[in-house]
């Protein structure tokens, strides 16, 4: 029987990991939403009452759609926590999560303070044609849509985005 060595071990990891890679890549590419058809400029309701501009002309513009129930959600919304700032308007959109209310306790309960539209019955998810959660649109500040992403994203994944259109 062989005895593996380390650099054989590692050599193995490393073409797993660019075979993922790859695979997500791909993944992600078919699973992007068409997104010919979206709103441009149009105001919408956070669960806390407050109307704001889904898009922002001063800055980089982040739309984020996700639900309480989704748990590949669960595991990212730390990343969305963090990409709150000055330098993105952020904007979240809790697709079929229940009430205003049920929305509010689960982002107390979790500690996340991120802005929260409540598509309860999935419309405005309908208008940006997204079928698969998370789906996160970048768009610079004309509303032109810089990147789409399908899935979960990481902290430095998405802040690089949107250094890339800033």
């Amino acid at each position: 029987m062989k005895r593996w060595k380390i650099k054989e071990i590692l050599k193995e990891v490393g073409i797993t990991l660019i075979m993922v890679l790859v695979v997500s890549l791909l993944m992600n590419h078919f699973r992007q939403p068409d997104t010919t058809h979206q709103p441009k400029s149009m105001k919408v309701t956070l669960t806390t009452g407050d109307e704001v501009e889904l898009f922002d002309t001063r800055r980089p513009t982040v739309i984020h759609f996700w639900g309480t129930w989704c748990p590949t959600c669960r595991f990212e919304a730390p990343n969305i926590e963090r990409l709150q700032s000055d330098e993105v308007h952020l904007v979240t959109v809790a697709v079929k999560s229940g009430s205003d209310q049920a929305i509010r306790a689960y982002m107390q309960k979790e500690g996340y303070s991120f802005p929260v539209v409540n598509d309860q019955t999935g419309a405005l998810a309908s208008r940006f044609d997204v079928s698969v959660f998370p789906t996160t649109f970048i768009y610079d500040r004309e509303w032109n849509l810089k990147f789409a992403e399908v899935g979960y994203s990481t902290t430095l994944g998405l802040k690089a985005r949107v250094e890339l259109i800033d």
